[in-house]
């Protein structure tokens, strides 16, 4: 898919479906160049359960896991983005389509010594998180009917309690609508970005590498610990052969309205590439596996 294929209105929202878990959702995630810091943002609306899914992490290198899980915020009114609530307020701005969008967010985050206490009631320090962050696109949008993605650069600043950082990273946005159910099957996905320039993402079954106008075969392995959080991952996409190491994992547990549960392990990763000519890279960027039950 080429930006071309896409109108600037697609951006926005769509026309619901009738399925009760129809909803439609804008994903960020970013990374420091380095690995050494990421986190992500998504904000998912479900019109006929007339609510927002808001998620929000931040992990890196000796840090404990921010977290912002909240399915209870009540849905704009209007066409803008924006949420407001105990804690919790966010505003996602499209400033051009399908170039740039930026993200402010200010909340309570929950602190974890331990990423698995995500998936036993969140016990943690309540922290404050705020995201003052830009996302410019890097490359042309890439998917299929019902979703798209695209590499960028982001960079802005980020505040944790009283401490400031700037990030300047890479990072990907996607936007899906349709039924959005995490628990009746399995689900897998990868993205990244690597630092000669080759961007890539993937879900179940289907892939696409930036400069190929194709979808891809895709094939992930992965190395899980006795919580089911990430270790180490092996991708198979298309040319490329990309290993996996975490950094840190951001898990949420997610209950459906009806009192189902799947737990999502995310995680953000450095990448080892290798493509079908011996050349070697790396990256950084985020994975993530969801199990019902």
């Amino acid at each position: 898919m080429d930006s071309g294929a896409l109108r600037p209105e697609e951006e926005g929202r769509h026309r619901r479906g009738p399925e009760p878990l129809w909803g439609e959702s804008w994903y960020f995630d970013f990374a420091a160049r380095d690995g050494s810091l990421g986190g992500f943002v998504r904000f998912g609306l479900y019109p006929n359960q007339s609510a927002v899914w808001y998620w929000a992490a931040l992990v890196g290198h000796g840090r404990r896991l921010l977290l912002v899980h909240d399915h209870s915020m009540e849905p704009p009114r209007g066409a803008a983005l924006e949420v407001r609530g105990q804690g919790l307020w966010s505003a996602v701005n499209c400033e051009t389509p399908h170039d740039h969008w930026s993200i402010g967010l200010e909340a309570f985050a929950v602190a974890m010594d331990d990423p698995v206490e995500a998936y036993h009631g969140e016990r943690g320090d309540l922290v404050g998180l705020g995201f003052d962050l830009e996302w410019e696109a890097t490359a042309l949008p890439f998917g299929g009917p019902g979703e798209y993605g695209q590499a960028c650069q982001v960079s802005g600043e980020i505040l944790v309690g009283d401490e400031q950082l700037e990030l300047d990273g890479t990072g990907h946005r996607g936007h899906t609508w349709g039924v959005q159910d995490w628990w009746s099957a399995p689900r897998s996905s990868v993205s990244g970005i690597l630092d000669d320039g080759t961007t890539f993402a993937a879900r179940d079954q289907h892939g696409y590498i930036s400069r190929s106008p194709t979808v891809e075969p895709v094939a992930i392995e992965r190395i899980s610990d006795a919580n089911g959080l990430p270790l180490a991952l092996a991708v198979t996409l298309g040319r490329l052969t990309i290993d996996a190491s975490v950094v840190a994992p951001a898990p949420l547990l997610l209950e459906s309205p009806d009192g189902r549960q799947a737990r999502l392990a995310r995680a953000l990763c450095l990448y080892r590439s290798t493509d079908s000519e011996g050349n070697a890279s790396s990256g950084t960027g985020w994975a993530d596996h969801s199990e019902p039950g």
